[in-house]
């Protein structure tokens, strides 16, 4: 029995920590609501630092595995690959921490309490935190969340290994320059059926140790001080039984950004009576004085200390060591042999393969003499890490990734093309100061590769990107500065070109789309990422990433950045047609489906084949309103690949929203190679929330789709293939 589900160990934590918190004066329990709480030497308490990260890594601590930004992990759609690679990320935040502990350092970025994961909807592409999150969909989000959640918090039966952090509650996906004061009026519906499904399901399945809070309010309410998100909907209705902690600087926002306090004192006081626990910020320090005026209980001081007590008791910080198994692991478990092979795969899973025009991709070594290599994202180590990163103590770009590879084998000349934004790459010349040495390194070259993008200097949070855009948002969706007319000087050249995109969102390359034979999106691949994309390049290993996020072709099609109505936004509810849509990507193999069918588990529930691209036939009921879709998935190609399952689920009814993605699986083959995927849809995947967030199980038919992309017109065009389409009929 894991420790999350041991309710009797867990009562005796409570109690544990409630006795100790009992002996403590009101000043000395206030202390321990701050991020930075200070020892309480009488009690045999250390001081603890409760702020750490570890989005995709152990991050700002030295020396840690830089995996790919989550982006890029939620492009494998891999529940497992997510977890393996979190259990890594906490047996390295367990090995640096055993060694800090030992040299009595306890500093910021140095405890177990790990604000991550960023559940947050991915629902516009100019978000520059987008690329912190898993995508656009609930549904995936959902299960990465989880699946993160299970890897860093572990499965011992009496301690946690790390704790994880939900955030950030709630709808909070930009812009960044106003978020400090900034309201998302959104509707029950649409916080129900896409800003909170995530969150539910990390309190619920994943059993998340703690919920933090946003910067904006949501319909006009302060989310660190939000009664109705914290206490109602995440205590009441999803049943989270962890502490809640502020953003940094949210409970201060609540006063000088929101205008919503008067004072500091009554900022802190609002959020604590309102359900928050620990601050990350100076604000609770008000707390005595706001006791003192009877704004804030004692009791309601005791319970927050008494969660936040209950977390280190979870961790075993208070318990002798020899009594831990966390604290037996070695600091030389960092960047070690093992975390490296394990980041390289990673990072090649989590390519997706946009483009691959006359099969030009992969690259026969054996007819190149010359490579070129051009971009600002050629030999950019920014370009690979994202941010929330640790230190590597080695980066592969993607030039390094390919000088590697081909060895002596074949030349490869290299131009840094131009500056990732700017018009020029040094201060003193002129504009474009690169394309000569651009269409020579093209005139010299067999094949070209042409590494463009962005990185977490022109999107990213407030305050960490320093673009001179918008606060870390894009302002559209082109690449930046002369980074197109690069790409079009390669294509002139005669020479074929592969595009490699470097970035945490999407971009509209149409004129790449439509000119460029192949295109790679390699996210921010993590320190190996150059090695892993080079594997890609020359066939060593095979493409199947899918996108978690809709490639518009412009900007002008999406509703304004503050509008939080989802009309308009994402596959699930966009009626225009996407460049590249969610769930899309290409492999060097094919794979194709067989004997699809669904099989009903109630006994009034019948699956038919009426839809016009339907394949199989219904099958014997069950007892419980719920489908379990089966298929055969062959590898009809020449190489071993992995295919990604997926099933949708259409509602029918004029404003209910397009086919939503309901069910995922990996499938390894080898060529040639077969398996028999089952996907059990629960009978939540025929439901809908209405305009008041009520939840109503559909009731009649429903279609259901399976694949290996979504259900639309452009995922077919580009693939040539159609998904399979089934008639399901649940009854009440």
């Amino acid at each position: 029995m894991e420790l999350t589900e041991n309710k009797e160990l867990l009562e005796q934590y409570r109690e544990r920590a409630k006795a100790l918190v009992s002996q403590m004066s009101l000043e000395e329990k206030i202390f321990q609501t701050l991020f930075n709480a200070p020892a309480v030497e009488r009690l045999g308490v250390k001081a603890y630092n409760w702020w750490n990260e570890a989005l995709h890594g152990v991050a700002r601590a030295g020396v840690a595995t830089v995996f790919p930004q989550s982006i890029g992990l939620a492009a494998t759609f891999d529940e497992d690959l997510i977890e393996k690679v979190a259990d890594a990320i906490s047996t390295e935040a367990r090995g640096k921490f055993n060694l800090q502990q030992a040299k009595d350092d306890t500093d910021i970025y140095k405890g177990l309490t790990f604000w991550s994961p960023n559940v947050n909807i991915f629902r516009d592409p100019r978000w520059g935190r987008g690329h912190e999150t898993f995508g656009e969909d609930p549904y995936l989000t959902s299960r990465m969340g989880v699946r993160f959640v299970k890897g860093i918090q572990g499965h011992d039966e009496k301690y946690l290994k790390a704790a994880a952090c939900a955030k950030h509650l709630a709808a909070h996906s930009g812009p960044e320059g106003v978020r400090h004061g900034f309201n998302a009026a959104v509707g029950k519906q649409d916080l129900y059926e896409t800003y909170l499904p995530a969150f539910k399901a990390c309190v619920q399945e994943g059993r998340v140790e703690a919920v933090m809070g946003a910067y904006n309010r949501v319909n006009g309410v302060p989310c660190c001080a939000n009664h109705e998100l914290i206490e109602e909907i995440i205590r009441g209705e999803f049943g989270f039984e962890g502490h809640f902690v502020s953003d940094c600087g949210a409970i201060q926002d609540i006063c000088d950004g929101h205008h919503i306090a008067a004072t500091y004192k009554d900022a802190a006081a609002m959020a604590m009576e309102n359900g928050c626990d620990l601050n990350c910020g100076k604000m609770f320090y008000f707390l005595k004085q706001a006791v003192e005026e009877g704004k804030v209980s004692e009791k309601r001081i005791d319970e927050a200390v008494e969660r936040l007590f209950t977390t280190r008791i979870k961790l075993g910080v208070l318990d002798r060591k020899e009594e831990n198994p966390f604290d037996r692991i070695p600091y030389t478990v960092v960047d070690s042999e093992p975390m490296r092979k394990l980041n390289e795969e990673a990072a090649a899973r989590c390519v997706v393969l946009l483009k691959n025009e006359g099969g030009l991709l992969p690259l026969d070594l054996s007819r190149i003499k010359t490579i070129g290599v051009i971009g600002p994202n050629a030999d950019s180590r920014r370009a690979l890490v994202g941010n929330y990163e640790g230190t590597a103590s080695h980066y592969w770009t993607v030039l390094e990734g390919i000088q590697d590879y081909v060895g002596d084998r074949a030349r490869v000349m290299y131009s840094e093309g131009c500056h990732l934004y700017k018009d020029r790459t040094s201060g003193l010349a002129a504009a474009n100061d690169r394309m000569s040495e651009v269409k020579g390194v093209c005139d010299c070259s067999d094949v070209v590769v042409v590494c463009l993008g962005l990185d977490a200097s022109v999107e990213g949070e407030e305050g960490d990107a320093n673009n001179e855009y918008g606060s870390g948002d894009k302002p559209d969706l082109n690449l930046p500065g002369l980074q197109e007319e690069v790409l079009k000087a390669a294509c002139e050249s005669g020479k074929p070109v592969i595009l490699v995109l470097l970035s945490g969102s999407a971009l509209a390359v149409d004129w790449a789309q439509d000119h460029v034979p192949a295109i790679l999106q390699g996210w921010y691949p993590g320190a190996c990422g150059g090695r892993a994309i080079a594997k890609l390049l020359f066939g060593d290993c095979c493409p199947e990433g899918k996108l978690p996020v809709t490639f518009y072709h412009r900007d002008d099609v999406l509703p304004d950045f503050e509008d939080y109505s989802m009309k308009g936004r994402t596959y699930r509810y966009m009626k225009q047609e996407a460049l590249y849509p969610f769930g899309y990507g290409l492999s060097y193999t094919s794979f194709s489906y067989e004997k699809i069918y669904a099989e009903a588990a109630s006994d009034h529930s019948e699956t038919t084949d009426r839809c016009p691209d339907a394949a199989g036939s219904g099958c014997p009921a069950g007892k419980d309103a719920a489908v379990t879709i089966h298929a055969l998935v062959k590898n009809t190609g020449t190489v071993s690949g992995a295919e990604t399952v997926q099933v949708y689920v259409k509602i029918p009814g004029e404003d209910t929203p397009n086919a939503q993605l309901k069910g995922i699986r990996k499938v390894r083959l080898e060529a040639g190679g077969e398996k028999e995927v089952t996907i059990a849809l629960p009978k939540e995947a025929f439901g809908l929330y209405d305009e008041e967030g009520h939840f109503h199980i559909h009731s009649g038919e429903a279609l259901v789709y399976v694949g290996g992309q979504g259900p639309d017109a452009r995922s077919a065009a580009l693939t040539g293939q159609k998904v399979r389409c089934l008639t399901v009929s649940i009854a009440d």
